[in-house]
């Protein structure tokens, strides 16, 4: 039997047809945006014409550090507590995101390739909370 999944914060990305953070480009200057804001941040466009983009695929680890310690409310994590890995990705389409990564600090380096990825996160009344997360390629 599946667990029955649910996104930890909805409307930031989606699994369905593969890993996607739901984000903006500007269609003026192109500037990537996640999650999407109100216009384009760009000192350097004159214009604010954004359109729904979603991110995904592969890219490179750019950072990570060791979470050696639970995170406080109002996040979540199954007990006990485990460390986990956080990592700066630069995808592929040219955005630098934060996320978890899945797996242990074992084999992690800076300039591995990585995939997105949709995860659990914590458990809860018998669902599966998940959020994005970055799997090595």
């Amino acid at each position: 039997m599946s667990e029955v999944r649910e996104p930890c914060v909805p409307r930031l990305f989606n699994e369905e047809g593969g890993a996607r953070l739901l984000g903006a480009r500007c269609r003026g200057c192109s500037t990537p945006y996640f999650p999407a804001p109100a216009h384009c941040r760009n000192p350097d466009c004159g214009g604010s014409d954004l359109e729904a983009h979603g991110f995904g695929g592969s890219g490179t680890l750019w950072s990570y550090s060791v979470a050696n310690f639970a995170p406080p409310a109002p996040h979540k994590f199954d007990a006990p507590f485990r460390p986990y890995v956080i990592g700066v990705v630069d995808l592929d389409e040219g955005l630098r995101v934060v996320g978890q990564m899945a797996g242990d600090a074992e084999g992690m380096r800076v300039g591995a390739r990585v995939e997105l990825v949709v995860e659990p996160v914590y458990h809860e009344g018998g669902k599966a909370f998940t959020s994005w997360k970055f799997r090595l390629a």
